[in-house]
């Protein structure tokens, strides 16, 4: 059984930090992990994605040189630290996981998915 839980979502004001984790288990072939976000009336969108056995990272140009995405050595949970956050990045963070490795073309479409959390909300004002 999959399951993929974040934490970490707060309120904060803007040009703060947060630090989101994901915690994944039930699942060993999770090649690419990723960070979506979704703001209400908005698609869901792409904010940064890795590979977890190497192979590089990927980021949203609206998060480029302000969020990190990076996972523990056991593999098993996933984090996205968020600096100098800005009121656009208010937004329900959700984690994804795949199997599949991953393109710059299909990172960042929620399409290319198969496991997801429920979500931590992340508010700055």
């Amino acid at each position: 059984h999959v399951q993929l839980v974040e934490s970490g979502g707060a309120s904060v004001q803007a040009g703060g930090s947060l630090r989101l984790s994901c915690d994944a288990s039930g699942y060993t072939d999770r090649d690419c992990m990723g960070w979506f976000r979704q703001a209400p009336g908005k698609q869901r969108e792409g904010v940064a994605s890795i590979h977890t056995g190497g192979g590089g990272t990927y980021y949203a140009d609206s998060v480029k040189g302000r969020f990190t995405i990076s996972q523990d050595n056991a593999k098993s949970t996933l984090y996205l630290q968020m600096n100098s956050l800005k009121p656009e990045d208010t937004a329900m963070y959700y984690c994804a996981a795949d199997p599949r490795r991953k393109t710059d073309e299909s990172w960042h479409d929620a399409f290319w998915y198969m496991f997801w959390g429920h979500g931590t909300q992340v508010t700055v004002s």
